[in-house]
């Protein structure tokens, strides 16, 4: 429900996001949702102190992987904002990435839980910008913007959704 600034502050735990995103098993990184809104959304997660992280490459998590963290809270957003009777979530391809700023090597070795926020700059039909940032203990990690399209399969097939 939302409060009085609008966000809608009802957690929503890891089975809900693995079921309402493509990513599954260990790859699906996040949490819970801490809060969202029309316009924004952060997730929490603790997976990157796992040594089992699919994304890790030599027993490390690279800053870089925070990038997937943010990807799947703009996926969850994009759940979120759904129409209800909606029973097919709408394909999202992350497109680029631009403006990433990397202030760690690495998350695997950050002990507090790590909050992705996202939050949407602007979007149309088929794309939407994403201002994100991953950051722990109140200290940023990354942060940068991405691009996603949408139904972009159909795009190329020329059928309108």
């Amino acid at each position: 429900m939302p409060n009085q600034t609008g966000l809608n502050q009802i957690k929503l735990d890891h089975d809900w996001i693995a079921n309402h995103i493509p990513h599954q098993g260990s790859m699906c990184l996040l949490d819970c949702v801490e809060e969202w809104d029309e316009q924004h959304i952060q997730c929490r997660a603790t997976s990157h102190r796992a040594p089992d992280n699919p994304l890790r490459a030599n027993s490390r998590l690279g800053a870089a992987c925070g990038i997937e963290y943010a990807a799947q809270a703009m996926a969850v957003h994009g759940a979120l904002l759904a129409p209800p009777d909606s029973t097919v979530a709408r394909v999202g391809y992350l497109v680029s990435v631009r403006s990433t700023q990397l202030h760690v090597a690495r998350i695997d070795d950050i002990t507090a839980d790590l909050l992705v926020d996202a939050a949407c700059i602007t979007r149309s039909e088929n794309n939407i910008l994403y201002q994100f940032s991953v950051s722990a203990a109140g200290k940023f990690l990354l942060e940068g913007r991405a691009a996603v399209v949408l139904n972009a399969d159909i795009l190329m097939s020329g059928v309108t959704p």
